[in-house]
């Protein structure tokens, strides 16, 4: 016993058992259609459907009628499309054994099975063919069929995986020619399965590459509940992974799940529906707002295409199988005819023939005459009149046909082949006459040849062929009726680049839209400036738009995730949508801060030098001797710099500028300091010393307070020129608390902080200095009580510097510039207002307080007596020219002088 017979026992051997469970002794194989040849061509097609009638009860539908397949009753529907497919064969077969190039001297012959849309009828007719056990075949010389060494079919993927799996373990080939779910690519699961359309996976890899196109980013999906709709869902749903286009909601039709599916559709504010398989529900609840992607299965069928259901479907896009114009189909399909023998020749030509035209033969009078008139034999098929006679729509027939063409160009291959060049058996080569599956399965790997309408066509390792579709729109002409109208195509094969092409001009819009994309997003793009933020438990394409953060642009209408940040130096437009040059911003003469500021500084260099003027002009009276002219003049000249130093701090910052202001202002405050230093100690050893013969102002006569004055400046001097020299101040920029901002602000760098906190504490020092002395002072008589006004003016001085700080720190921009001429016009203000107002006054409105006497009457409080100490004090403010004079004293200074008295 040979493999060949060994293979034959072990499908027998299958069959025994398996078949009795597919098909019951009632439901034989369906009938066959035959011609005998040297090598015979098996074929699956199903020529009758099963109808299941839905009735609705409540909101479920139910099955309410089924009957058998070999009755042949009303709820089995004849398929014209699939006996075309089945003509089609027999027509590529006819062409073959014509053409004397192809097969010389071999004959193809076919065996032709309905399958009847069943996936155990079909596995059924697979085994009968290739064991030889059908028992109903037409058209048979001996009366048995002979054994099918490979097979075309089926229409259907389940059916296909059932028959592959069943015949793979045996190396006997399929070839189908629409069963197209990518599972049957597996090559290990299915060895030897190969096909003519193309995987579903390139159908998806096209549907995505539709979807991103047209900015379809918010789908719904409806499929069948079988391996077909299941596979190309779940394709499709790895194709739109990462591409930004989300899934509503992904539906499988179900008897109790159509109204309620029909439903979801209607209510999903998704307007764009890709189905691998179309309810009838949807059209009977005319929703009509959506647009259809179809796949291959129903792109092209002119059933779902009726002009009832154009409402809802009109405008639908899809892909459909690669079309082809086969010379002589047409012709070959219209010669059929009734005759004496056709049922014979031909088991489906009398459906055929009542189906088309209406009418009965006559010949079953199990069948009812009245409900059909009949047939008088002159009925004549014509060329588009029929679904079985459309030509203009060849796709599944071109795939039938190449699934022929393939097999003869393999045993083509196989009659080339030269003994001792063979690839079995130590260079043997096939048996025409006797092939083994095997060997069909080895040459069907390598064909690659061109068809006669001219198209290049080669399997890949998986079975596959290269991936051609038409991309299919609906569009209704002005009868009403749907035309299937080619707006692009898409190609894509392993190794290649795709091809995707589509005229958008002639393109229909579904959903109402008519010449306007219709537009199918969850949430709408985003606007400039702004990004999306997805929705917390909702797909990426629902989301809300959050304006961009400062600093940061989104220029593009979209669904940015991120914004741009900008780049250094440039900073966001308000609305976020550009970066623009950082302003450059300080305080200047033109702000309405720096013209308030600059006004205010001259208003008090004026105030000082209208003090200075009247002092000047009355510096021969007592007051102004009273008040030591030399030093008055000198704190004078110091707060006029002061007023005057605050206007360096406005403009805009450049190097000379910043060197000047810090140092300018360091030493104008502590020049004006010294001399008030200087005369609270003057004020203050004149009154504490009260010891007679005590002389202590011998030691602060005019010229040491003047030494001194020039010490204390001198060294604020040398911090500044050791400052500037090491670490000078400089014009620097600065964003904002962040460190950026749509303004950089342009300012004076203090260069050391250490330089700068040296500067600034020596003048906190001199100052809490001459605070705590005129504190010390503050109860000396009144007429004399100089150290009451410098204890208010350094209470008002101190607390302004204190202040100032923490307003340094938390002021932004170029305000912060302002806060420190804020600090120096202040202080400055109450040094003039508390030490020179009250005298201005007394100069200016009260004359005649301003004399001798007045200046040393004291209070009944104070006692007289006479010191060498307060002589000298008034000697040295020039209101008395004589060494004795009379003046009054505390009373606890009795005791060191009592009975004391003189005249004035």
């Amino acid at each position: 016993m040979g493999p060949s017979d060994v293979v034959e026992e072990q499908i027998r051997y299958l069959l025994y058992y398996t078949l009795p469970s597919i098909t019951s002794p009632s439901q034989p194989v369906s009938g066959s259609v035959y011609r005998a040849g040297d090598v015979v061509i098996g074929g699956l097609f199903p020529i009758h459907l099963f109808v299941i009638v839905f009735s609705l009860e409540g909101n479920v539908y139910s099955i309410t009628s089924y009957r058998s397949v070999s009755s042949f009753l009303p709820s089995v529907s004849f398929n014209q499309r699939a006996y075309r497919w089945l003509q089609t064969m027999i027509f590529a077969v006819e062409e073959i054994n014509r053409d004397p190039a192809l097969l010389p001297n071999l004959t193809l012959g076919f065996l032709a099975s309905d399958t009847c849309r069943s996936d155990g009828t079909t596995l059924g007719a697979a085994l009968a063919m290739v064991t030889g056990k059908e028992a109903s075949v037409v058209g048979t010389e001996c009366g048995t069929t002979p054994e099918v060494p490979v097979i075309i079919g089926d229409a259907h993927s389940s059916a296909s995986m059932v028959v592959a799996q069943t015949l793979g373990p045996f190396d006997l080939p399929m070839v189908s020619f629409l069963a197209s779910c990518a599972c049957l690519s597996d090559d290990w699961r299915y060895p030897s399965f190969f096909r003519t359309v193309p995987s579903d996976a390139y159908q998806a890899r096209g549907m995505a590459r539709l979807l991103r196109l047209l900015r379809w980013v918010w789908v719904g999906l409806v499929s069948e509940d079988d391996d077909y709709g299941r596979f190309g869902v779940q394709l499709l749903l790895q194709e739109l992974q990462g591409s930004g286009v989300c899934v509503a909601y992904s539906e499988l039709p179900s008897k109790r799940k159509i109204r309620h599916i029909a439903d979801t559709i209607r209510g999903s504010t998704a307007r764009v529906v890709v189905a691998f398989a179309l309810m009838e529900e949807v059209v009977r609840q005319n929703i009509t707002d959506k647009q259809w992607i179809a796949s291959e299965a129903w792109i092209t069928y002119s059933i779902i295409a009726a002009p009832k259901n154009l409402p809802s479907l009109a405008g639908t896009i899809g892909f459909a199988l690669k079309k082809a114009n086969i010379l002589g189909l047409g012709p070959f399909l219209t010669r059929l005819h009734p005759n004496g023998d056709y049922q014979k020749s031909d088991p489906f030509l009398r459906e055929l023939w009542e189906e088309m035209f209406g009418c009965s033969l006559g010949v079953d009078p199990s069948v009812t005459q009245s409900s059909r008139r009949q047939c008088t034999g002159s009925e004549v098929i014509r060329e588009g009149e029929s679904q079985y006679a459309d030509v203009s729509q060849l796709r599944a027939s071109y795939n039938v046909y190449k699934a022929v063409y393939a097999i003869a160009y393999a045993i083509q291959d196989m009659m080339a082949c030269r003994p001792g060049d063979g690839v079995f058996n130590g260079g043997q080569c096939p048996d025409i006459r006797k092939l083994q599956p095997s060997q069909i399965v080895h040459y069907l790997r390598g064909v690659n040849f061109s068809t006669p309408v001219g198209e290049s066509f080669h399997f890949d390792m998986n079975g596959d062929p290269p991936a051609s579709y038409d991309i299919i729109n609906w569009h209704v002409t002005p009868e009403g009726t749907a035309e299937f109208v080619q707006v692009g195509h898409f190609l894509s094969s392993e190794g290649s680049d795709d091809q995707f092409h589509m005229d958008m001009d002639k393109v229909v819009w579904g959903g109402g839209s008519g010449e306007e994309v219709l537009v199918s997003v969850c949430s709408a793009d985003c606007p400039p400036g702004t990004r999306h933020a997805v929705q917390k438990g909702k797909p990426v394409c629902c989301f809300d738009c959050l304006s961009c953060a400062e600093g940061e642009i989104s220029n593009t209408t979209g669904r940015s995730v991120e914004c741009i940040r900008c780049p250094e130096r440039f900073w966001s437009n308000p609305d976020r949508t550009a970066c623009i040059p950082q302003l450059v911003d300080f305080l200047s003469y033109s702000d309405t801060m720096g013209v308030i500021l600059s006004v205010i500084s001259v208003s008090g260099a004026t105030l000082t030098a209208g003090a200075l003027a009247t002092f000047l002009y009355h510096r021969h009276t007592a007051l102004v001797k009273a008040n030591n002219s030399e030093l008055s003049f000198l704190l004078l000249l110091s707060l006029k710099l002061c007023f005057l130093c605050a206007l360096v701090f406005i403009g805009k910052p450049k190097p000379w500028t910043c060197m000047l202001r810090h140092t300018l202002f360091g030493i104008s405050f502590v020049f004006c300091i010294s001399c008030l230093l200087s005369r609270t100690v003057v004020v203050l050893v004149a009154f504490r010393a009260t010891l007679p013969g005590e002389n202590l102002m011998r030691y602060f006569s005019p010229t040491q307070q003047r030494m001194g004055i020039s010490l204390c400046t001198l060294i604020q001097v040398l911090i500044c020129v050791l400052w500037l020299a090491l670490a000078p101040p400089r014009p620097a920029e600065r964003g904002d608390r962040e460190g950026r901002g749509p303004r950089v602000v342009l300012e004076c760098e203090v260069g050391s902080v250490v330089g700068f906190s040296l500067v600034l504490g020596y003048i906190g020092l001199l100052a809490s200095l001459c605070l705590l002395l005129a504190f010390l002072a503050r109860k000396l008589p009144d007429n004399f009580n100089e150290a009451k006004f410098i204890t208010f003016s350094m209470l008002i001085f101190c607390a302004v510097w204190i202040s100032f700080i923490p307003a340094y720190v938390s002021t932004p921009g170029k305000y912060t510039v302002a806060v420190e001429i804020f600090a120096i016009l202040a202080s400055s203000f109450g040094l003039l207002f508390c030490l020179f107002a009250p005298k201005c006054y007394i100069i200016l409105l009260r004359p005649e307080r301003n004399t001798k006497k007045h200046m040393i009457v004291c209070p009944s409080s104070y006692t007289k007596m006479k010191t060498e100490t307060f002589h000298c004090f008034l000697t040295h403010c020039g209101i008395l020219s004589t060494p004795h004079h009379s003046l009054f004293i505390p009373k606890k200074t009795v005791i060191a002088a009592k009975g004391a008295s003189t005249k004035y």
